[in-house]
């Protein structure tokens, strides 16, 4: 009777440490969101900007992790989106904040709490639509993360040389550039524009395969040349979703319309079968 109590408590603590093991990814996230803060204030924009993009790799962890294991809860969800709006809202609009509009007064700092507002907003809406609808591939506006990795590489990028060599013109107008930046990511993350989940990782699949090497090309361009590759990387994302939000808007303007059917139940039409082209008849066309 011991060794059949011994046996089955070993899977309930093996449970225990799998359960536990998201929620350490979460709070590792929102150790790093806090840092970023803290080096921010100091003036230390460059590994600011890079414990936000620690805090993203360490979500994306505790996410996979809880749906292999099967092991999400409530609690891990609601913690989730409590360290996301630190690490992918408040972070990099105070790392914003000290970088660029610390001294516009009014105007910059109700231009960064309006992307903490839509952060707040867009997480909110995820916990509600992760609850009631199945998992998709698809996220409805602009992940927070995505949102805030954006703002945190940008300063590491625009101290490339390429970005003084080729965006000469651009560094005039940086205050107004950002503050067009921030708007549109607060923007895309209360939006219903749809952006693609990172696609599973295999080799037994063509969509494995997939996946595998977009993951090997981001982790290589972000080991060789991380200023250079990552802020580019998410404008691109970025851009993604508005351009196929706007061709599909468009696709849809240009189908003409269903024309009208017949149905059996409908008294005023003749008996017998009609073909569903066959146009509509009224009392006042006979």
């Amino acid at each position: 009777m011991e060794d059949l109590n011994a046996e089955r408590r070993r899977p309930q603590g093996i449970r225990r440490v799998v359960v536990v093991v998201p929620s350490f990814f979460t709070l590792a996230n929102l150790f790093f969101g806090f840092w970023s803060v803290i080096a921010a204030f100091s003036g230390n924009f460059k590994w600011a900007g890079y414990f936000i993009v620690f805090g993203g790799i360490l979500d994306m962890f505790d996410g996979r992790i809880a749906r292999l294991s099967n092991t999400g809860t409530k609690f891990g969800a609601e913690l989730d989106s409590l360290v996301d709006i630190v690490s992918f809202g408040v972070a990099p609009a105070l790392l914003m904040y000290f970088l660029e509009f610390s001294g516009a007064g009014r105007f910059g700092w109700v231009v960064c709490y309006l992307y903490v507002v839509a952060a707040a907003l867009r997480l909110a809406r995820y916990n509600v639509l992760s609850h009631s609808k199945p998992h998709s591939n698809w996220f409805v506006g602009l992940p927070s993360p995505a949102a805030g990795m954006t703002l945190a590489t940008y300063y590491v990028f625009s101290q490339t040389a390429w970005y003084h060599t080729n965006v000469p013109g651009y560094l005039d107008l940086q205050h107004e550039g950002l503050t067009v930046l921030i708007l549109l990511l607060a923007a895309l993350m209360v939006s219903n524009v749809k952006y693609p989940r990172m696609p599973s990782i295999g080799v037994r699949s063509l969509a494995g395969m997939f996946g595998l090497v977009v993951l090997i090309g981001i982790v290589a361009g972000t080991i060789v040349a991380p200023a250079n590759f990552l802020f580019p990387f998410f404008l691109t994302y970025m851009a993604f979703g508005i351009v196929r939000s706007v061709v599909l808007s468009l696709l849809e303007r240009r189908q003409p319309p269903a024309g009208p059917t017949l149905t059996a139940a409908d008294p005023d039409q003749p008996d017998g079968p009609v073909h569903p082209l066959t146009p509509r008849l009224t009392k006042e066309g006979r």
